[in-house]
């Protein structure tokens, strides 16, 4: 939504200060565009308030139920340009706005940011949101995060609920490094770190010389020959890889489609074939210019392909040695980098056909305004209505959406180019990114808040932050207010 507001703007008119100037033209004073900036931010503000009150009274009514939707946060991806993750967040905020209108009134004049209202709205309750916006008053964005962070830290502390919180997340750095990051309660972590030391002690076994005789051992003052060295950093990295790889050798011994617990590798023949060699100096062998018909890098049919299935780049040295003890199944592009029809008659498309199926749409879900990664594979024509399984009769569909095509009586049609076309039971065709409407070009409509350039400026925003005695001072506050609270009824009762 604020991304597309800033589209629609106007303040004093609709071009003044929101461009620059032209050839002959006096550039806006320094003061007028700050003025202008802090002005229009206000307007963004409670522009955006108004957009979460809209958004949280249609979530409420499930509009996006009549679009075979799995959630507003689905719909609002779709039908209004928004990421996927910020989507959610939006659906967040505006639920959570529906309960706080001392937070909403604020935000809707004007005077309180979206990224502070973003912060409040993870901790504030109806019953401490006015204490909590005036203490978020002077603060700026980046020191009310901060004493969001706190605030929920502390008052978890106790919470039985917080020794059951678990999580892992991973991310890949530029350099294809996988890197993970886990939370586990007390009990659980020991289990895993008892896997990987027992794992650790499986890899850590000494290597024999080739004549035969023993290593010889350390022997230090400090460490005797005897003592089990504690497991380095990188040992319980390969500990962890090799648990893992034993898990999933236990699930493919047993499954019915082994395929799934497979890690796949894209490589092309060159990939397989080349030599590692000594690298040339820079400049002293230029790169060969590509020829008329040379693919680009990263093409589907490029022969140097080496990457990870929906994943990094590895080095043809990688891949080679992985290609020692894997198993070898081909894929066949075309020219353009098509993958070419492996027709057959079955039902359920055979592992290559899946992983083919995968490949061509990108390992996400083809409907509409869906990018989910975990997904099915959908006859376009039902296999009991006469449809093949084939390439291009096959694509992913994640569980909600499979089962909406599947219920909701859709019609999916694949054109000539192989994009997908969904139509409605009614006839009414899905695009697969809505253009947005046009606007009027002025943000003051879209809301009714007085702003001035002062709005959005909190007072005090130059004193000093100090994150332990904000904290400090909130929650004793909080205490007095409970013992005074606390107090009054301990009085009432006595006079009853």
């Amino acid at each position: 939504m604020i991304e597309s507001a800033s589209s629609a703007i106007g303040i004093d008119s609709p071009s003044d200060g929101c461009r620059a100037a032209g050839p002959g033209e006096q550039e806006l004073p320094l003061e007028r565009l700050e003025a202008q900036i802090c002005e229009l931010a206000g307007h963004l503000a409670a522009a955006a308030c108004r957009f979460l009150l809209l958004v949280g009274d249609f979530d409420a009514r499930e509009g996006w139920a009549s679009w075979e939707l799995p959630s507003c946060a689905a719909w609002l991806a779709w039908k209004c340009q928004i990421a996927p993750g910020t989507a959610r967040e939006h659906v967040r905020v505006a639920r959570a706005l529906r309960g706080l209108p001392v937070i909403t009134a604020e935000f809707a004049a004007g005077r309180m940011s979206y990224a502070k209202v973003r912060a409040l709205t993870r901790i504030a309750t109806p019953q401490t949101e006015t204490v909590l916006a005036d203490l978020a008053g002077p603060m700026t964005a980046g020191q009310l995060d901060r004493f969001a962070a706190a605030h929920r830290r502390i008052t978890r502390a106790d919470d039985q609920h917080a020794t059951t919180t678990r999580r892992l997340t991973w991310r890949t750095d530029d350099d294809g490094s996988l890197v993970l990051s886990a939370r586990l309660p007390g009990a659980d972590g020991a289990v895993v770190l008892q896997a990987l030391r027992a794992a650790c002690g499986d890899l850590d076994h000494p290597h024999l010389p080739h004549d035969g005789q023993h290593a010889p051992a350390r022997t230090d003052q400090h460490t005797p020959a005897d003592t089990p060295q504690p497991p380095t950093p990188a040992g319980l990295a390969d500990a962890l890889v090799a648990v893992a790889a034993d898990v999933l050798a236990g699930k493919i011994a047993r499954a019915a489609n082994p395929d799934i617990y497979q890690v796949i590798v894209h490589v092309g023949p060159e990939a397989l074939t080349t030599q590692p060699g000594p690298q040339a100096e820079p400049g002293q062998q230029p790169e060969p210019e590509p020829g008329p018909g040379a693919r680009p890098p990263g093409h589907p049919a490029h022969p140097a392909r080496c990457h990870l299935e929906d994943g990094p780049a590895i080095s043809p040295a990688t891949a080679q040695q992985i290609a020692c003890q894997a198993t070898i199944s081909w894929m066949l592009h075309d020219h353009n980098g098509d993958i070419l029809d492996v027709g057959r008659r079955h039902r359920r498309p055979p592992p290559a056909l899946r992983r083919a199926v995968r490949e061509r749409d990108n390992y996400r879900c083809q409907a509409p305004g869906c990018q989910s990664r975990r997904t099915d594979i959908h006859h376009i024509r039902p296999w009991a209505q006469g449809g093949t399984t084939r390439l291009r009769d096959l694509t992913l569909f994640c569980q909600a959406h499979h089962m909406i095509v599947h219920a909701g009586g859709y019609t999916i049609t694949r054109g000539a180019d192989g994009t997908l076309t969904f139509t409605r039971p009614d006839g009414t065709p899905l695009p697969n990114c809505p253009p947005l409407p046009g606007t009027d070009g002025d943000i003051t409509s879209q809301h009714a808040a007085p702003i001035t350039e002062q709005t959005i400026i909190p007072a005090g925003l130059a004193d000093t932050f100090s994150l332990d005695h904000t904290t400090w001072a909130y929650f004793a506050n909080a205490r007095h207010a409970e013992q005074r609270r606390q107090a009054r009824e301990h009085e009432q009762e006595l006079a009853a």
